[in-house]
């Protein structure tokens, strides 16, 4: 069996296609209009399923004497997934909303049902539409969806000038962004909060985040942010070697000058993760989080205090998805998945922790190691001898008082390993 479509493009050009029988599943955008809105190629769609899936608001768009099976969303949604995937070879339609790839449902199926199987119809996204009334350029824009990330998240991107477009969890989300604006510095950013875009229902709320006092909100909505700086405010930037004054620790702490280097040596990629073993309190980590939005890292720490210096500098710097591993190394690595590059700090002369992190990488990993003491600078020297790489030194000397006077106190010396396994 074929299903067989012709449809006019915005030229008038006739344009037809088949779509064979393992195309099972149809994901289709819906909007705040209802059935109405939907293109003929996704009304044939959802009319030839077999079972329709969606929130109650979505199915609640059916006509009243549809008798078909319908799905509701459960909580956790991957039960309602694997349903969904138990009826494949039957014609299944899922309603989302808006754009289905852009944050939404179509994404998830996708990484468990091959795109070859699926037929996606995307219906305007809630960002477009707010760049519609806005006057903004999506390119230009950075978007979020708070539905399951931390409201920290976003902080990464609140620089003067910047343009914020945020899927809300529920109605409490716009005020929590307000509040995290006004706490790090951005009270004077202005939110305009749309509500039901594209319904008779639409709503804008406009205020400035520190005053911002609006509670009567529906739960689905968005926030798009044209972010201000309050005078005060000190801005860091997203290059690597923050101030260390940006940072909760009680010493154990790479300096500025020395994590700049130490960054330089990790070299990140966007995707790709850092193991950051005796991480202190995590300003390697963090700083190659902050490097890009996609980039991954564990911390493992085994100080219980430094561990909460880890989670609160995290938070502080935008990047709270940070992964905090509690436990002593080499121990705490087992069953962490695999790293494309790995930072030893301290602990360097632990036995087997060399061995551990050389054989967790894969070919092109690459492998940082920063040592203070003698016995660990040993220890690398003889690594470096069975596998290559650079071998630096690094002498950091700052400016000090002596006495009534200025002279140049040094840092302690490191010896910086760095090699890529090949």
């Amino acid at each position: 069996m074929t299903i067989e479509f012709e449809h006019s493009n915005a030229a008038g050009n006739k344009i037809s296609g088949k779509d064979s029988m393992h195309k099972w599943l149809s994901v289709v955008g819906i909007g705040e209009d209802g059935l109405s809105g939907l293109s003929a190629i996704a009304l044939s769609l959802l009319d030839r399923s077999q079972v329709v899936v969606g929130g109650a608001r979505h199915l609640a768009m059916l006509p009243t004497d549809d008798t078909r099976e319908q799905l509701l969303w459960a909580s956790p949604i991957q039960a309602t997934v694997d349903q969904i995937i138990r009826r494949r070879g039957q014609s299944v339609c899922v309603l989302a909303s808006g754009d289905p790839m852009c944050h939404g449902i179509g994404v998830t199926l996708s990484r468990q049902i091959p795109i070859s199987e699926m037929t996606v119809i995307p219906a305007a996204s809630a960002f477009s539409l707010a760049c519609a009334r806005l006057g903004w350029a999506l390119a230009d824009v950075e978007t979020f969806s708070l539905t399951n990330r931390p409201i920290a998240s976003i902080a990464l991107a609140f620089y003067p000038g910047a343009r914020l477009l945020v899927l809300s969890a529920d109605r409490h989300t716009p005020a929590k962004v307000a509040d995290l604006l006004t706490q790090r510095g951005f009270g004077s950013s202005l939110m305009t909060v749309f509500e039901r875009m594209g319904s008779g229902a639409e709503r804008r709320i406009e205020g400035v985040a520190a005053a911002w006092n609006v509670a009567d909100l529906a739960d689905l909505n968005a926030i798009a942010i044209a972010v201000a700086a309050d005078r005060e405010t000190v801005i860091f930037p997203r290059t690597s070697g923050l101030p260390d004054a940006a940072y909760r620790h009680d010493g154990q702490l790479t300096k500025r000058e020395v994590r700049a280097v130490t960054l330089s040596a990790l070299a990140p990629i966007p995707g790709e993760l850092l193991w950051d073993v005796g991480a202190g309190c995590g300003s390697i980590a963090i700083e190659w989080m902050r490097s890009h939005r996609s980039c991954r890292a564990i911390a493992i720490e085994r100080h219980p205090t430094r561990l909460e210096y880890i989670a609160e500098n995290a938070s502080n710097l935008g990047v709270p998805e940070l992964k905090i591993v509690a436990g002593d190394a080499p121990e705490a690595l087992v069953n962490l998945p695999q790293p494309d590059a790995i930072f030893i700090g301290g602990g360097v002369t632990a036995e087997a922790l060399l061995e551990t992190c050389w054989n967790a990488l894969g070919e092109g990993g690459r492998l940082v190691v920063n040592a203070v003491t003698v016995e660990s600078e040993l220890t690398v020297l003889q690594w470096h001898s069975l596998h290559g790489g650079e071998l630096i030194r690094i002498g950091i000397q700052r400016t000090g008082a002596i006495g009534s006077f200025l002279g140049w106190k040094p840092l302690a010396p490191i010896t910086q390993w760095a090699v890529v396994k090949s």
